[in-house]
Order: C-alpha cells, then structure tokens, then sequence
C-alpha cells in the first residue's frame, strides 16, 4: 500500500512540473526560431554599378555582420523594373529572399506593366528618399526656378526635359514641374538618369529632373548647375543650392528605396531581418558610403514604410493622371 502512494505521489510530482514547464498549457512552448541557417539572396531590380545596386551592396554588406550569414546580391532587370519586381514577390516565402523595392513599385501598375501592387509585399524598413532637382548645362541662360519658368513660357514646347524611363520616377517628376508651373515641355526618356545626364552636359537636352546624386560628377566637373532641389531643406553638401520652397514654389518630390519580402513569410523571421537591416542602415561603414553617393537616409520601420507605401501609390497615381502621363 505503501508503495502504491508513494508511487502516486511521484507521478503527481511529475505532472506538476511538466504542468509548469509549459506554462500551465498542457501543449509544450514552440522553439525559437533557427534563423538564419544559410546564405540570403537579395534581388535588385536594376543593373550593377547604378545607385540602387551600390546601396544594397553596401546595406547587405552591413547586414552581414548582424545575421552571421552571406548575402548575395542578384541583379535581375528588365521592364522598367518590372523583373525584378516580380522576381521578389514570386520567391518562395521562406525568409532567404529579400528585395529592394523602388518608387517604380508604385508606377508600373497604372502603366499595365506589371499585375501587381505594392499590397503583394510583406516591407521591412525604407532605406532612403533623394529629391529632384532642377539641372541644366552650365551655360544656360537662366540661374533660378523662376527664370527657366518665364524662359519656358515665353517658348513653350522648346525645352526638352529627359528622364530615366516613359513612367518612372523622373519622368513623373518632370510631369509634375510642368503642371505645377504652368510650362510646356518635351519629355525626352533615355534608358537610365545617367544618359540623360551625359545629354544635358553635352547639350543635346535643355534640362533633367533626376536626383542631386545622378548630377554629382557633372556638377562637380562645371558642366552643368542646378537651379533647385524639390525638397524640404538644402544639400547639405551642396548648401547654396536652394530648394524650390525657398524659390516661392511649393513643390516637393522625391524617389526612395526600401526592402521587402514575398509575402507570407514567417512573423518571427520577419522581425529578425527587420531587427538586422535597422541596425545596418546605423552602420558607420554603411553611413560612410551613403553619403559617398550622395544619399538622403530615410528610414522607416516595416509598419511605418507599409502606411508610406500606400499614401505614396495614391498620390503617385494622382500625380500621373492630372499631369497627363497616362496618355502619352
């Protein structure tokens, strides 16, 4: 009998403490998560050596460090963006797929060249926002906003802008300038802002609308100057540079870059890639290189680039059809 209790009492006493190792669940506590095991590939929807390609190298570089795993960048171009694009959001939802994401994510739609949104994408954070500017060739007869406006008044349809691409982001922001303005204007696409830079220097085109960054080298050789950046504040690298708003225009546009995942992608994997590329993005080697190139950090979490994302497809499609672009 004795042995009956004392038998009882120790299955009792197992119990108990199988009862508080789980919590007071009868199902066993899940593991944590073993992530990462393996290398990570990261998809850049545009070509090797531009601005897009150098950050994310750079980013993924940084991000190294924090995951103890390799990330191998893979350039898949093609349709304005609309390869790589897809390429992201068709990988297999497994965490070992990540993607930069641009502002051509949030063109490409309207234009029907892609079947899908920025709502098919799990984000992780914005990396970067860099305004336009207002570029022309060095000798050109006007030295403010307010100057290229009357010049392009008093000969509408003279002044041919180039852009990176028919929809992309300068090509809306060139849009946008017009409309804003009150000019008439030639959009002029080339395969890329660099092109249409090298256009403006030896100058085949009268202006572009592309970023402080793709202007850089051109500027600092005085081949061409820039009459205003549409930001909120100044370069600061460039500080005489004036913005649009001190001009008297209010007018602000921008392109950006951030990181995405196909979706369905596992909540806790997601927190640790956006834990590692929030602390990439604070890197000094990778703050170093940033302003190398000449870009603006923006970061947003995932939560808040989700809302950005939204906001700014509204707008975009907003932008797209009262400049007309649509119908071009």
């Amino acid at each position: 009998m004795k042995k009956i209790v004392a038998l009882s009492l120790c299955l009792v006493l197992v119990s108990a403490v199988l009862f508080a190792a789980g919590g007071g669940d009868a199902k066993a506590a899940p593991a944590a998560v073993k992530y990462p095991t393996k290398a990570i590939t990261m998809i850049c929807p545009w070509a090797a050596g531009g601005g897009t390609d150098a950050v994310l190298r750079a980013l993924s570089a940084a991000a190294e460090k924090q995951l103890g795993v390799s990330i191998a960048v893979e350039n898949r171009t093609g349709g304005g963006g609309a390869i790589g694009h897809a390429a992201i959001k068709n990988a297999r939802p497994d965490g070992y797929t990540v993607g930069m994401v641009t502002f051509e994510l949030n063109s490409l739609p309207q234009q029907g060249l892609i079947d899908f949104t920025y709502a098919d994408y799990d984000p992780l954070i914005r990396v970067n926002a860099d305004a336009a500017t207002l570029t022309v060739k060095a000798d050109a007869p006007y030295n403010s906003v307010k100057e290229f406006v009357d010049y392009a008044k008093a000969h509408p349809n003279t002044i041919s802008i180039g852009n990176s691409a028919p929809g992309s982001v300068w090509h809306i922001g060139a849009g946008l300038l017009a409309n804003e303005t009150g000019i008439q204007v030639k959009h002029i696409a080339f395969e890329g802002a660099a092109p249409a830079v090298t256009a403006l220097a030896g100058g085949h085109i009268q202006a572009v609308s592309v970023s402080l960054a793709e202007v850089k080298s051109q500027l600092d050789a005085g081949n061409v100057k820039v009459l205003g950046i549409m930001d909120t504040q100044r370069s600061k690298l460039y500080p005489n540079i004036p913005t649009f708003i001190d001009q008297g225009y209010n007018l602000t546009y921008f392109t950006w870059r951030g990181l995405a995942l196909p979706k369905g992608v596992d909540p806790a994997i997601r927190k640790i890639l956006e834990d590692a590329f929030t602390a990439a993005e604070k890197d000094p080697d990778f703050v170093a290189t940033a302003d190398r190139l000449l870009l603006n950090l923006a970061f947003q979490n995932s939560a808040d680039f989700g809302a950005f994302l939204k906001t700014n497809f509204e707008a975009v499609t907003k932008t797209m059809e009262e400049t007309h672009l649509l119908d071009e």
